[in-house]
């Protein structure tokens, strides 16, 4: 494992702990747990948006695995510029949001604001946005070998991006309010 790979598998082990500790700090800080963090999101569609999140999950492991594991920075060439760093930044556009959203859901929660709620909705976006540009990355990447882990690489930054830009940043945020 080279350099590249090492920094990259950094920022994910050390942005996946700052997820899943803001999950759990925020799941035990908000005096109504989980279902204060849910708004006005109808209880019908939240199991379906449980079975997303895992999806999106076993999705991040799947491109997360393909890319740290499976490419070779050297050769790596994203849309005919780019290198394998590019990686870096997309990566840490999608976890340090990702771990501010429940801290500042639980602050809106705890005290409404306009400003939190911007907040809120910025973090979302970026991830969402940066879950996009994954995907813009994955299929402009050169070489694709080997096709299969490839192309499931592709499968689950897609359903990840769809999770992200329009699961969390676009129907939650409306229901949420």
């Amino acid at each position: 494992m080279g350099t590249q790979q090492i920094v990259l598998l950094v920022i994910n082990v050390i942005g996946g702990a700052a997820v899943i500790g803001s999950y759990v700090y925020g799941l035990n800080a908000q005096a109504g747990g989980a279902n204060a963090l849910w708004g006005g999101v109808p209880p019908n569609i939240r199991p379906l948006y449980a079975v997303s999140m895992v999806l999106a999950a076993l999705a991040y492991f799947a491109f997360g695995y393909f890319i740290i594991f499976r490419l070779a920075p050297d050769e790596v060439v994203i849309a005919g510029r780019f290198g394998f760093n590019l990686f870096y930044p997309v990566f840490l556009l999608i976890l340090i949001p990702s771990a501010l959203w429940m801290p500042l859901t639980n602050v809106y929660v705890g005290s409404p604001s306009t400003g939190m709620w911007i907040g809120i909705r910025t973090v979302l976006a970026l991830v969402g946005i940066a879950s996009i540009a994954l995907v813009w990355a994955l299929l402009s990447l050169e070489p694709r070998t080997p096709a299969v882990p490839y192309w499931l690489a592709v499968a689950g930054s897609t359903y990840f991006a769809f999770h992200t830009a329009i699961l969390d940043a676009v129907l939650w945020a409306a229901l949420f309010k």
